[in-house]
Formats: C-alpha cells, structure tokens, sequence
C-alpha cells in the first residue's frame, strides 16, 4: 500500500481501493443516466454515490491508522464548494417560484403568444433571450427562467418543449462562456487570473457561432404550429400581480449583490444571493402589512426543487470523491503529454461526463504553463461541453428539474450531435481567431 506523505492525500488511483471506488462512481453514473429506463429520480443514485465514496474513504484511512488530515481538509473545502453552489441555486429558484406566484411568467406567455408568434418564432426567441442574458444573470438562473417560460406556453407538445429546451441549455452555456459573471467555470478561470476581464469577451464569436449553428439544426425538429391562442377576453385578465414587478427588480438587484459580493467585498457570491432573499422576505412582510397582498414566500420556497439540489450535492462529493482519491490529478497530466489544443478540446467532452466545475477545478489546481490563448479555449471548452449531456451543467440539471418527464438525459442525447456539430464550429472558431490570426489581447 502507498503510503502518505505527511500533510498529503494518499495517490489511490494506483491501488486496488480506488479502482473500487471508481467502480461505484462508474455504477451511480449509470444509474443518473438512466433515470428514465429504471424510473428512479437522478438525485437518489447521485446522493447515494457521492455520501458513500467519502465513507469508504473516511473508514479506509480511519482503519489504516492514516493522517486524517488532508481528508478533514478535503472534506471542509468541499463543503465550503457545495454550500456556495447549494445556497445561490435555493435563492435563485424561490425568485422563480416567487415570480411564478405572482403570474410573472404567465403574463410574459400570453404577451409572446398574443403577437402570433408560432412555435418555431417562440424557440429562437427564448434562445436569444437565454444568450444575451446569461452572461449577467450566469447560465444557471437564465435557464431556469426560461425552462419555466417554456412550460407555461405549452405543457405538453415534446415535440416543442424538448428541442426548445435543449435550445435553452446550449444557448445559456455558450453565452455564459464568454463572460466571467456567465459560468462558475468561467469565473473561477477569472479569479484565478488566467485572464483579465475583458479577455473572455473575445470569446463571445467563438460561443455565439456555435450557439447559432446548434440552434438551426433543433430549429428544424420544431413543429410548425401555433399554441393555443388566448380568448382575448382571458387574455386581457391574465396580468402580473401586485409587487410582481418589483420582485423582477429585486432579482436583477440580487444577481448584481452576488457579483459585487464576489468582485469587490471578496464575499462567496451566495452571500449576495442571501442579501437579496432577505430583501424579497422584508418585500413580502411589506405587501402583506400595508396592501394586504399575500406573496406566499414560504410556500414559494417549499415548492423548490429538493431532488435538484441534493443531485447537484450527490454529484459534486461524487466528484470530490475522485478528486481526493487522485484520479483527476493524473488525467491533467495529459498537457504533459500531449498538445494543449488537444487536451483542452478532450476537456470539453470530460466536463459533459463529469460536470464542468470540478473539472475545471482540477486544471486550475494543477495550474498547467498555459499562454493565454489555451485558458481561454479550456474556458471555452469547459463552459459549452458541458452542453453535449443533459446534467453536464448547472443550466441543464436546473432544466431536467423544471421539465421532468419531458426534458430527460435520454431525450437530450436523442439531440445531442447538433450540440457536438455547434462545439466543433466554436473550436474551429477560437483556433481561427486565437491560433491563426491571434485576433486578441496577447499581455
């Protein structure tokens, strides 16, 4: 048996024991795939998966007499990791339900369905929205919003809701990628100063052709047909509800607390998110006081969606789990190895299977001699890969919870290589304007 250096997490990769704990991962990952085949909620596998590898870890150095150290220390920062992640998605998901409550959502619906906008109309509009304002609000939160949008034009058509929801993922990852306030990916690439700021808006050709291309291709499984029209009488009483509009302000206002809490109070940037949903329960005890307006906050919240955020707990101890256990310490060895270009492309693929976060943690934290135009594609990569499968993101585990049943791992990868065709153009986009014509800020 290896042994640790003092202070040091023991390589497990290389013995008997980790291998065994890559087996169960492998095994959990097969059950989160197929969710549909076994009809089992993803978070039950997920949770499972990720609270068992960390046991069999802490028993095996605890039965080994090992330095518990490192392990107490992994386990801290990974709950410092989760937490953060936990708490912003709790936040961002009671505005949702909030705005929900107040017909926020409703009325948007009927407004884009009394234009005469089709089916076909509704998909590109929803992908525009969802590209331009994920680069402020991060991809997850656009996504969310937007899902939500989808389903109260139509509850039932799949032969619209899942090519638009797909739609919806892509586009939010692809417009998060290009800005450091987009994707958790891209601002820790941020703040770990592999760029400056104005170093990832050079990305946004590269996302946005992308993007593009995979949109046109879903654009083609879409219905050509209109949802069902609103009496116009029905439609002139659907209206936002008292304070709806002000809650609409609210969350542009927590979305841009999380940014300053991170960028100028170095504040996690759930701290932000919990300042502002502390300003929406003081809203809500206003309305209720002085307009006898009842928000319902509470049961905004509890309609949240546990299963979303234990899997992304699951999922992220899952992957910590490996993580300590060595195993992604030796894939990024490959830059070692092998071209740059080539690894960073591969990093998109991995961040699809792995999740993008802890991915990109594993190159950050090995911190590979890179130039400038190779964090930028790893950025890339990391931030639009994560697209090609349903839960390699925030944006599509968020989406499979707000569409169950309809937006699935098995529906998404039905559609999956009009996403490949889309990263393949973002690649060949970035090595045009990075590699051949070194069209950016060379420091």
């Amino acid at each position: 048996m290896t042994r640790a250096v003092e202070g040091h997490a023991i390589d497990l990769a290389v013995e008997p024991f980790g291998w065994l704990l890559l087996a169960i991962f492998i095994v959990g990952y097969y059950f989160i795939a197929a969710e549909e085949k076994y009809h089992i909620n993803k978070a039950k596998p997920a949770l499972f998966t990720g609270t068992f590898l960390f046991i069999l870890l802490g028993g095996y150095y605890a039965f080994n007499g090992l330095n518990m150290a490192p392990f107490e220390t992994e386990i801290a920062h990974l709950i410092l990791e989760i937490s953060e992640i936990f708490f912003f998605l709790f936040v961002a998901m009671t505005y949702i339900e909030a705005l929900i409550e107040r017909g926020v959502f409703n009325a948007l619906k009927t407004k884009l369905i009394a234009k005469g906008y089709g089916f076909k109309q509704l998909f590109w509009v929803t992908g525009f929205l969802a590209f331009f304002i994920s680069p402020v609000a991060d991809n997850l939160t656009t996504a969310l919003i937007l899902s939500t949008v989808l389903i109260t034009i139509n509850r039932t058509n799949k032969a619209f809701l899942v090519p638009a929801a797909v739609n919806v993922v892509v586009a939010a990852n692809a417009g998060g990628a290009w800005s450091p306030f987009g994707d958790i990916t891209t601002l820790m690439a941020w703040t770990a100063n592999k760029g400056y700021f104005i170093d990832f808006l050079f990305l946004f050709p590269a996302s946005f052709l992308g993007w593009i291309a995979t949109a046109y291709l879903l654009s083609r499984f879409v219905p050509d047909e209109h949802p069902n029209k609103e009496d116009d009488d029905v439609a002139d009483n659907i209206k936002i509800l008292k304070g709806g509009k002000v809650i609409v302000a609210l969350g542009v206002f927590t979305i841009a607390m999380a940014v300053i809490s991170k960028q100028i109070m170095h504040l996690p940037p759930m701290w932000g998110m919990l300042f502002g949903l502390s300003i929406l329960k003081l809203y809500a005890y206003k309305l209720k006081v002085h307009h006898n307006e009842d928000i319902q906050i509470y049961s905004s919240v509890s309609k949240i969606e546990n299963d979303t955020l234990l899997f992304f707990f699951g999922i992220l101890a899952a992957v910590g789990a490996l993580h300590f256990a060595g195993f992604l310490g030796h894939a990024v060895k490959l830059y070692e190895m092998f071209n740059p270009t080539y690894v960073n492309i591969g990093v998109g693929f991995l961040s699809a299977i792995v999740d993008n976060v802890p991915v990109m943690s594993a190159v950050l934290k090995a911190n590979p001699d890179l130039p400038l135009a190779q964090w930028m594609l790893v950025t890339l990569t990391a931030g639009v890969g994560g697209s090609l499968i349903s839960f390699g993101s925030a944006a599509g585990v968020g989406v499979m919870g707000k569409l169950k049943g309809i937006y699935t791992f098995g529906s998404h990868m039905k559609l999956s290589w009009t996403i490949l065709v889309g990263y393949i153009i973002s690649v060949a986009v970035w090595y045009i304007q990075f590699d051949l014509l070194g069209l950016y800020i060379n420091h």
